[in-house]
């Protein structure tokens, strides 16, 4: 598995998937949930109203998929970050949990590439320096990695400088 860490607009990117960092409605949002339903289009956002009426949405930690409609990406995997309390209420396992199972999605649907933005900095406030560490652990991990090394390329898009520094920095790039 090949990791690369770079800033920019993950809407951009031509991957087999590209990760929505959600809501929990999968209605678009702000941050990158919004870009990616305005650049995804009308296809994304019914794929997900559909999703809604199946099942109520999305739970935090897990996640659901769509086709990327207008993307270049062939699927959006939508999972749902913790918002940041105090740390006590289990956020780091969450957070790590979105991460999980966006990669189980990916390995189900044959992805061999797969690009994530910084899930949780954002509005929903978890700290962007254990964020990047608590990731840079799991995507480090030798049986992790085993586990989905039919995923050839993972792409960590930051959109501020300062998540890229910290990935950079934890990642040993």
């Amino acid at each position: 598995m090949k990791i690369i860490v770079e800033q920019g607009d993950i809407t951009g990117y031509e991957t087999d998937a590209i990760v929505n960092a959600a809501n929990s409605r999968l209605a678009g949002g702000g941050g990158v949930d919004g870009a990616i339903h305005r650049a995804g289009g009308e296809a994304i956002s019914r794929e997900c109203a559909k999703i809604r009426k199946e099942s109520g949405g999305c739970k935090t930690g897990n996640a659901v998929y769509t086709s990327g409609g207008n993307l270049l990406a062939k699927y959006v995997i939508h999972t749902v970050g913790p918002v940041w309390e105090s740390g006590g209420k289990q956020e780091t396992g969450l957070l790590k949990s979105c991460y999980l199972n966006s990669m189980f999605l990916a390995q189900k649907l044959s992805c061999k590439s797969i690009a994530f933005p910084n899930i949780s900095t954002g509005v929903y406030g978890f700290p962007k320096e254990q964020a990047a560490a608590a990731v840079a652990q799991l995507f480090l991990d030798r049986d992790f990695r085993d586990k989905y090394r039919n995923i050839e390329k993972v792409i960590f898009v930051n959109f501020d400088y300062e998540n890229y520094m910290l990935y950079k920095d934890k990642f040993g790039m």
